[in-house]
């Protein structure tokens, strides 16, 4: 895709490159402060933490690992079906290890639910979320989350690992989806 191209899919921006890594940073700060003394496993939830994840883990003081998981509850569609599946697992064994899911967003909280329950079950010493979104207006499960980057309204959002169709994940930026490409519910 073009700059251009790219640039046709956004509404508007919603968080400017800057205040992302400005909040990244601060969130980094506390994660770290946190966990002082301590050895972090960092679980991305694939494909949208990607960048998220990349950029957090920059600003760590504390060591950690990462791993990745790959779930789904969407498949083509832009809302959640409710059914979760696990499409790639963790290499680790999170058995007595602190444990920080790294999220992109957090929707209705159901797929985020689910995975938590499954972690949960593994028998980590610590459990806990990141998100570097979270609309509050959409959630059907409370899921408690210790670090939020921005609360955002209930818009349909791309870039920084967000995507449309797999697209626009690339925009340094988070943007609302370009009100012509969002689809109808």
């Amino acid at each position: 895709m073009t700059q251009t191209e790219l640039a046709s899919g956004v509404g508007e921006v919603l968080i400017e490159e800057q205040a992302l890594q400005a909040r990244i940073g601060e969130l980094g700060a506390d994660i770290s402060a946190d966990y002082a003394g301590r050895d972090l496993l960092l679980v991305g939830v694939l494909k949208g933490a990607v960048f998220f994840m990349a950029d957090l883990m920059r600003e760590l003081t504390v060591p950690c690992e990462i791993d990745f998981m790959a779930i789904s509850s969407y498949g083509a569609a832009t809302d959640s079906s409710g059914v979760v599946r696990i499409l790639k697992d963790l290499d680790i064994n999170i058995a007595g290890r602190d444990v920080l899911v790294v999220e992109d967003i957090i929707d209705s909280g159901l797929t985020l639910s689910y995975l938590m329950r499954n972690l949960r079950a593994r028998k980590p010493a610590s459990l806990e979320i990141c998100a570097l979104l979270t609309k509050p207006e959409r959630r059907e499960i409370d899921v408690p989350v210790r670090y939020i980057g921005f609360e955002i309204p209930n818009r349909f959002v791309i870039g920084y690992g967000l995507d449309f169709a797999e697209r626009y994940r690339n925009l340094p930026y988070v943007a609302v989806l370009h009100p012509d490409l969002v689809p109808s519910a």
